[in-house]
């Protein structure tokens, strides 16, 4: 699939005469695009539907908007969804295949798969890997799938936040747990940067985006930290001068423009996989 992209030949027919459906309720623009591409490049019929657009706007239940696309016999349908969840329980009312894009604050498979190709492509294995991932743990879903994929791969798992972002009991998943990002950083060959979701801020879960940066940023300076071969990723889209500085967004260690390009590879293969011919 990635040779494909990169080879500029990005019309596979795999996917002719299957229809797949973008369904989100939340907004979103590399998931959604890379979803949409990936429909389009392996070419399939693919349809955007968004809550506010939609019969979701005039009261319509989620399970009706599913049973509703099922009539029209969508093959994939592609959720995001706020509510934790909603991929399964829409998944009773489709034949369609369904692929979750985000629910809640539980999972984002497709992000954590997308991450973990990065991660091969630039360390070759995860056995002894160490990967740091810094931020706003408790609200993650990509913290959480990557901890699950992470862990399996066989990697060694270390998270970083201030206490009132982390999730109690959070080290009952095998992963260590540290408010002080120095020794989460330390060592790390991977330093993942979660978004700060600034909405927080007015619950009073961290002071200001300013003194956020000063204790938990991710800048130069504290990079040395890690291994002198170490990655930087974000799921993004980044606030820069808050997760990561400016210097580190756009320096010789950050890969999160590639993980942009492996994200539309990745979801190709999970559309063939559940699809294809």
């Amino acid at each position: 699939m990635k040779r494909e992209v990169l080879e500029g030949s990005k019309k596979d027919n795999c996917l002719s005469g299957k229809s797949i459906i973008t369904l989100f309720f939340e907004n979103s623009t590399r998931t959604r695009l890379s979803f949409e591409l990936a429909s389009k490049y392996l070419g399939a019929t693919a349809a955007n539907i968004a809550a506010s657009g939609s019969s979701v706007a005039k009261g319509e239940t989620l399970i009706d908007t599913a049973k509703t696309i099922d009539q029209m016999a969508a093959d994939v349908i592609i959720i995001r969804h706020s509510s934790s969840g909603a991929p399964h329980l829409i998944s009773n009312y489709t034949n369609a295949s369904i692929v979750n894009a985000g629910d809640g604050m539980n999972e984002h498979p497709t992000q954590a798969l997308l991450d973990f190709m990065t991660m091969q492509e630039k360390k070759g294995g995860f056995q002894g890997l160490r990967v740091a991932i810094v931020g706003d743990v408790k609200h993650s879903r990509v913290a959480r799938s990557n901890v699950y994929g992470l862990k399996k791969l066989g990697a060694d798992v270390v998270l970083g936040g201030p206490a009132t972002l982390m999730p109690a009991d959070i080290e009952q998943l095998g992963v260590k747990a540290y408010t002080d990002i120095d020794r989460a950083i330390e060592g790390a060959d991977v330093v993942m940067g979660l978004r700060i979701q600034l909405e927080r801020q007015k619950k009073g879960l961290f002071p200001s985006v300013r003194e956020y940066h000063k204790y938990f940023g991710i800048n130069e300076e504290r990079l040395k930290l890690a291994a002198p071969d170490a990655i930087v990723m974000h799921p993004g889209p980044v606030n820069r001068g808050v997760e990561l500085s400016a210097a580190v967004i756009d320096g010789d260690r950050s890969v999160i423009g590639e993980q942009v390009t492996n994200g539309v590879c990745v979801r190709m293969a999970v559309l063939n996989l559940l699809a294809g011919k």
